[in-house]
């Protein structure tokens, strides 16, 4: 039986509405209404993804956000980037030039 992706669609698309919907009026930060939704329209969107790979092989180019900080795939990326932090060992981290450090050339214009 080949999965149907227009019905996922359609489920996908009813589950954004629902999180928009829930997340408009929402009541507070913690609300279970918009937490359910959010949980609805992150299994809308994996079934989807999934029909879309079995009817036709293909893929969306997005990913669900778990929020599992431990993957592998950023333990890599982490090795990549350079934060920067304290560089030089003084205890500051460096945000740009200060005013003592920036040398506009206008020197002479103190002349009265």
């Amino acid at each position: 039986m080949t999965a149907d992706p227009r019905g996922a669609l359609a489920d996908l698309v009813a589950a954004f509405e629902r999180h928009l919907e829930a997340s408009a009026s929402k009541r507070g930060e913690e609300d279970p209404t918009v937490i359910a939704a959010y949980d609805d329209l992150a299994d809308a969107f994996a079934a989807y993804d999934d029909t879309l790979l079995q009817a036709y092989g293909e893929m969306t180019p997005l990913d669900i956000y778990d929020g599992d900080e431990d993957d592998d795939d950023e333990d890599e990326d982490d090795e990549e980037l350079d934060d920067h932090s304290d560089e030089d060992g003084d205890g500051a981290v460096y945000s740009g030039l200060d005013d003592t450090d920036y040398d506009d050339g206008d020197e002479d214009d103190d002349r009265a």
